[in-house]
């Protein structure tokens, strides 16, 4: 396996802290120290904090797509609706092994500095904007194979990001376990979309 670049180790180290810890109360000395580099290191690569939080969302924004085209290469689905419950199935998945993207995602200060860094505010946009085309693809294919009946792709795909990340939220402030929930919510997303047999 390569090494990691500093670089890389540094957004990594800063997207725990700022996920658990928040904006503010993560200071470029403590990921410095965190990651192992020396101060001037950090800031040779990101002059400011607000600059390494865009860096820590481009790269959020790269993993998650990395991660859902690996899944959808590797599954093979015969069906859109087979293709939308394995995404719902992975995204739970995905919230687990990466809590701290999801965690990053709802802070607060994450939506506050989007409304006064528009760079930050993009790319808000363009990750929630991925997460809900990654539903709306195979709501498209499952119209086109008929395992999907008609409706809107768009307004549905928003739905059931709502639905699965209100789930992952419950489970993150520790109020009802994702895992208890998951038939339930599979079963409500297949009698949500799903075709019927005249």
């Amino acid at each position: 396996m390569a090494k990691k670049s500093k670089k890389s180790a540094i957004i990594d180290t800063a997207t725990i802290l700022f996920a658990t810890k928040g904006f503010t109360n993560t200071s470029m000395t403590e990921v410095a120290s965190l990651t192992g580099v020396v101060g001037a290191t950090i800031f040779y690569h990101f002059k400011t904090k607000e600059e390494l939080f865009i860096s820590v969302l481009e790269n959020l924004k790269t993993g998650l797509l990395e991660a859902f085209t690996s899944f959808f290469q590797e599954e093979h689905f015969p069906l859109g609706l087979d293709m939308l419950l394995g995404a719902v199935s992975f995204h739970l998945h995905l919230s687990e092994e990466k809590k701290e993207w999801f965690l990053l995602l709802r802070h607060h200060y994450t939506h506050e500095l989007a409304v006064a860094n528009p760079v930050c505010r993009r790319y808000l946009v363009d990750i929630y904007s991925c997460l809900v085309e990654i539903f709306e693809k195979p709501l498209t294919i499952g119209q086109q194979d008929g395992s999907i009946r008609s409706l809107s792709t768009n307004k549905t795909a928003l739905i059931i990001f709502a639905m699965v990340d209100g789930i992952i939220q419950l489970d993150d402030n520790n109020l009802y376990n994702a895992g208890t929930l998951y038939s339930e919510l599979l079963t409500s997303c297949r009698n949500m979309v799903q075709a019927r047999n005249e």
